[in-house]
């Protein structure tokens, strides 16, 4: 039963990257739209990601301007003017961990073809550096080093920044607090209402349009609309961390055509110098065990930075799962995918890159903005959903070079 509801344009599930990214252009652009979180804001894929702007340099290491290179070439300009603040939205408070990252081969050809085809054709190009401006992580390394002025964000800050903006729209919708979705007979969902039993309270909303950017979580939310599951795939990667005596260093190791290592750093909690390692070495290690894809890590890392000593650094891997829009075969899709059934829009960003891209579209889809401008005074006292920690403030098995586990 429909009961006397708040009427909105657009009511979002998902606060990760997409969500709040799609929010801030529906309020600039006029819209009355409210954004729903289960749990922390950025849980899951925007929280474990590097942080990297790409630019399209990976998608270019076979030599030609793929799809995927195609979808992003434009958006590390759009993301510097927003960190910036020179441009909407304003991430002028969003903290960087870097300017830029280094690329580094090996010394074989294919890894110096693949970055030479790489510099003819992006438009964030990797500038060859001479032996005495490589960083101290790359010292006395046969091969190459080049700069690329792809920024690093803090994805921990930049889903504050744009959390503090939209504080009053964002709900938090997750145990001991629940949602009811309505549907009707045409499949759309014309109300949803949230609870709070602890407080014997509730809302009722009553969207034009329902956006889905939860990631994962799309699946059981299209569930709950009524809507297919299978139009979502899941790319699993196991992620790499180290801490300890390390240099701040960010870059990735070209090996033939693929990113062999890709590392960012950042500073815990405690002070300690945090990397977080990925590209191949991470989608190899889903196969692998905690141990073997430590032990791995470390031959690896050892293998691609002599220079670094890595004598008391602890390690710990982390799981996650990449939802995308399903492709044929199971291929990473080359850009984001937006489905429109009635009135619900699910979106998959593919990367933390895409998600203006992401927005831009669902803006495009929608009507002009009709519903009055919501009272913040109604949702003031609802409780509002923290922002997720990283993956290493929240780990707390550690294992020493020699193996040994400890609690941090």
């Amino acid at each position: 039963m429909l009961r006397q509801a708040l009427p909105l344009d657009v009511l979002i599930f998902g606060g990760g990257a997409a969500g709040l990214w799609l929010l801030d252009e529906l309020v600039r652009g006029g819209h009355s739209a409210v954004l729903l979180e289960t749990g922390a804001l950025g849980a899951g894929q925007t929280i474990a990601s590097q942080g990297i702007i790409h630019g399209g340099f990976k998608y270019t290491l076979s030599g030609a301007m793929n799809d995927s290179a195609c979808a992003i070439n434009d958006l590390p300009q759009l993301w510097r003017r927003c960190l910036a603040g020179d441009a909407k939205p304003d991430l002028s408070h969003t903290s960087l961990r870097s300017e830029c990252c280094h690329l580094w081969s090996n010394g074989r050809l294919l890894s110096k073809l693949a970055m030479l085809a790489a510099s003819w054709v992006l438009k964030v190009k990797p500038m060859p550096l001479p032996r005495q401006d490589w960083p101290a992580a790359l010292k006395n390394m046969r091969g190459s080093v080049s700069r690329m002025d792809e920024q690093i964000i803090v994805p921990r800050a930049f889903i504050a920044d744009l959390a503090q903006q939209h504080h009053h729209r964002l709900l938090h919708i997750g145990s001991p607090r629940r949602y009811d979705i309505v549907r009707d007979a045409k499949g759309n969902v014309p109300q949803v209402v949230i609870h709070d039993d602890t407080r014997g309270d509730s809302i009722a909303f009553a969207p034009k349009h329902i956006v889905l950017t939860a990631g994962k979580g799309n699946a059981a939310l299209r569930a709950a609309c009524g809507l297919g599951t299978n139009a979502m795939q899941v790319r699993p990667v196991h992620m790499i961390m180290a801490r300890g005596p390390l240099p701040l260093f960010n870059g990735h190791c070209i090996d033939a055509n693929k990113a062999r290592v890709t590392i960012t750093s950042d500073t815990d909690t405690q002070g300690r110098c945090l990397w977080q390692v990925g590209g191949q070495i991470s989608e190899d290690g889903v196969s692998m065990s905690q141990s073997d894809l430590i032990d791995n890590a470390q031959r690896e890392l050892r293998d691609v930075l002599p220079a670094v000593d890595f004598t008391g650094v602890e390690w710990a891997t982390f799981r996650a799962d990449k939802a995308e829009g399903t492709t044929a075969g199971g291929a990473r899709p080359s850009d984001a995918v937006i489905l429109h059934e009635g009135n619900i829009i699910t979106c998959w960003p593919t990367k933390l890159v895409l998600a203006p891209v992401a927005a831009s579209r669902i803006l495009h889809k929608l009507p002009a903005p009709s519903a009055s401008p919501i009272d913040p005074a109604r949702l003031r006292d609802w409780p509002k959903p923290e922002v997720a920690m990283p993956p290493w403030e929240i780990e707390t098995n550690w294992t020493t070079t020699s193996g040994v586990l400890r609690v941090a």
